[in-house]
C-alpha cells in the first residue's frame, strides 16, 4: 500500500492505494498518528483504495474518535468493493463519506 499524506495548514489530506489490510493497517496507523496532531481535519481519499478489511476499519474508527474532537474526518472517493464493505459493517452511519 501506498500513503500519500499533502498538509495544507491544519487540513490532512490522505490519499491510500493498494490493499488496506491487516499487514499494512499497522502502517497507515502510524502515518497518521504522525500527521494528526497540526491537523483540524482529516481527509481520506479512497479513490485507488482496491480492498479494506477489519483491520483497516480500526484504524479508520480510532482515527475517526480522534478526529471528531477536533473537527473532523471525512471520506471520499469511494469505491463500490469498499462501499459494500462500509454498508455491510455499518461504518457507512458512523462515517462522513462523499
Amino acid at each position: 500500500m501506498t500513503i500519500i499524506k499533502n498538509s495544507n495548514g491544519t487540513d490532512l489530506t490522505v490519499a491510500l492505494e493498494g490493499r488496506l489490510d491487516t499487514t499494512t493497517a499497522p502502517e497507515l496507523e502510524q502515518a497518521l498518528k504522525e500527521s494528526m496532531d497540526a491537523a483540524t481535519t482529516l481527509t481520506l481519499d479512497f479513490a485507488k483504495l482496491e480492498y479494506i478489511s477489519s483491520a483497516g476499519l480500526r484504524v479508520l474508527l480510532s482515527a475517526h474518535k480522534a478526529m471528531s474532537k477536533k473537527g473532523g474526518m471525512k471520506v471520499i472517493h469511494v469505491n463500490e468493493i469498499v462501499s459494500e464493505v462500509f454498508d455491510v459493517t455499518g461504518f457507512a452511519d458512523i462515517l462522513t463519506i462523499e
